[in-house]
């Protein structure tokens, strides 16, 4: 499932209130910048900084 470019535009962490890049094969939005990244639940950014989990370019594919 794709989420709406338009949504993404808006979408910001809720850490450091930056961008969030999409990683549809993943389902996740990822924080590069403090390599973090926020799952998707049904079509849902779950953007809960307690809810954030570790990222780092090696995590993708890895489920």
């Amino acid at each position: 499932m794709s989420l709406d470019p338009r949504l993404l535009e808006i979408l910001a962490c809720p850490q450091d209130k930056g961008p969030l890049s999409y990683r549809e094969a993943d389902n996740v939005l990822v924080n590069e910048r403090k390599g973090i990244a926020y799952r998707i639940d049904d079509g849902v950014p779950v953007l809960l900084a307690e809810e954030a989990m570790e990222w780092s370019n090696d995590c993708q594919g890895e489920n």
